[in-house]
């Protein structure tokens, strides 16, 4: 079964850290840029790491190119 979750993303930041703020919200800090998807990469690893799940098994379903992202986790 799928889970939506909403993320917001800060990217430059000093650490890769993930909070959760509220159920299925979360604030990702990332050392990443975001140019040619980086940043994008990073938050998919890091949900990756912390729902322990492959990362080929989340997908960003808006939110590409901004700091807000709806994301799929399968």
């Amino acid at each position: 079964m799928s889970r939506i979750i909403r993320v917001h993303v800060q990217t430059h930041a000093h650490e890769d850290r993930l909070e959760e703020l509220d159920l299925d919200e979360y604030k990702i800090w990332t050392t990443a840029i975001p140019q040619k998807g980086g940043a994008n990469e990073a938050v998919i690893e890091i949900l990756a790491e912390h729902f322990n799940v492959a990362p080929s098994s989340i997908h960003i379903k808006s939110g590409n190119k901004s700091t807000h992202k709806l994301i799929e986790i399968d």
